[in-house]
């Protein structure tokens, strides 16, 4: 079994409550758990209204399934226009 892990910081800009950004992030969130079928949540700075930590992960049979998976979600979150990363970091894990 291998498993795909995906940790992130975002940036969002223009955001003037804790709403606003629960709001970005939660149709974020919705989108990417639909369209690639992972596990994701918001994991860190959930009081700050500008940035935002999420942490992503899918289980496969083969690496490259598993690291295809979290490139294809990392650049998902490059072309949303509400969001911009300020550090990512993936690891394949075999178990």
């Amino acid at each position: 079994m291998v498993v795909g892990i995906l940790h992130i910081t975002l940036h969002i800009g223009g955001m003037t409550s804790l709403k606003d950004k629960r709001s970005v992030i939660k149709s974020l969130l919705a989108k990417i758990r639909s369209k690639f079928n992972v596990s994701a949540a918001e994991t860190g700075r959930q009081e700050e209204w500008n940035y935002c930590e999420m942490g992503f992960s899918c289980v496969s049979n083969e690496v490259s399934h598993a690291d295809s998976m979290i490139s294809n979600i990392l650049r998902f979150i490059e072309f949303d226009f509400r969001v911009e990363i300020i550090d990512s970091h993936s690891e394949t894990l075999h178990i």
